[in-house]
């Protein structure tokens, strides 16, 4: 029994989703190899073979790989999923594109968003927002599973030596072609990646808010800013910052709620934060639920005056 973990990479190294999955896939049992394909990727290939666990890194590299088209990828992934048991990819926008095609042609049944390995043909995953974990147990003899990165730890970036394996890329399916792309420039910490995260509802009341209020504290934290789906709704945030059910799962060690009341959706975003401090001057708002620190005061005060302590 072997699991293939698809590494997320930007070729030169890899992001730190990959090695959360790692954990997951160690988890299963038998030997974890690595899938890393990309243009030029070595870098990345390397450091996934200076994971402790790992026993083999597959390098693909070509042309076809260079941007990561989920058709090529999947392709790449095919190639060679009969020789293993799982099949994990982490459960980002990435490896969500590309894992639904890899087991549509295998034709077995996806196991969406794992968060707790209960053993190798058994899983856990969230459903209704995460009101509810339901289990799951699968008879394919190949396991395309979907890792939520917050359910598990990441594993060691150092002290592992497994052996690299050039593999020839596949060709170009030709189904798709790559336009174009934008990067955002980000002074601060990445919102996924974060260890802390600072952020804002609709409460704020408007864009300049927003940044009047939580960039300061953001900023004497070195933190990440986020938002709630009201707030990005209402255009006080980029869609990028919103954290819930339809925006991006985090899970920080600090996880700061200015104004958010904690609908059902942002708390499936944010519930598994190390330790979450509300401010709401509402004090039936939901999100005192789950918070370790819940502060009953109008942000608009305690938020100027909490940068004023730092």
């Amino acid at each position: 029994m072997t699991a293939l973990v698809i590494a997320e990479h930007d070729h030169g190294t890899l992001k730190g989703a990959t090695y959360n999955t790692v954990t997951a896939a160690l988890q299963c049992g038998g030997d974890v190899h690595v899938l890393v394909a990309g243009q030029n990727a070595g870098g990345a290939a390397q450091a996934a073979a200076k994971i402790p666990g790992v026993a083999k890194v597959l390098h693909a590299d070509g042309a076809s790989l260079a941007e990561q088209l989920a058709e090529n990828v999947g392709a790449q992934v095919l190639s060679i999923a009969k020789g293993y048991s799982h099949l994990l990819f982490p459960a980002t926008a990435h490896g969500k594109n590309v894992a639904p095609r890899v087991a549509a042609l295998l034709d077995v049944a996806q196991i969406s968003d794992a968060t707790k390995v209960i053993s190798a043909d058994t899983f856990e995953r969230p459903i209704y927002a995460g009101n509810a974990i339901a289990t799951v147990q699968s008879a394919d003899a190949i396991k395309v599973i979907t890792v939520r990165t917050t359910g598990f730890d990441a594993a060691a970036a150092a002290g592992g030596s497994a052996a690299v394996e050039t593999l020839a890329a596949v060709t170009d399916s030709g189904l798709s072609s790559f336009v174009g792309a934008e990067i955002a420039k980000l002074d601060r910490p990445e919102l996924t990646a974060a260890k802390i995260i600072v952020s804002g509802g609709r409460a704020l009341g408007s864009s300049d808010k927003f940044t009047e209020v939580l960039t300061p504290l953001a900023d004497k934290l070195g933190a990440a800013l986020g938002a709630s789906r009201a707030a990005v709704d209402a255009g006080y945030a980029p869609n990028d910052w919103q954290v819930g059910q339809t925006g991006k799962i985090v899970a920080p060690q600090l996880y700061i709620a200015c104004g958010i009341s904690g609908a059902i959706q942002h708390l499936a975003g944010m519930k598994d934060s190390k330790v979450i401090v509300a401010i709401n001057k509402d004090p039936e708002a939901p999100i005192f639920s789950i918070a370790d620190y819940g502060l009953e005061a109008d942000l608009f005060t305690a938020v100027p005056e909490l940068v004023g302590k730092l």
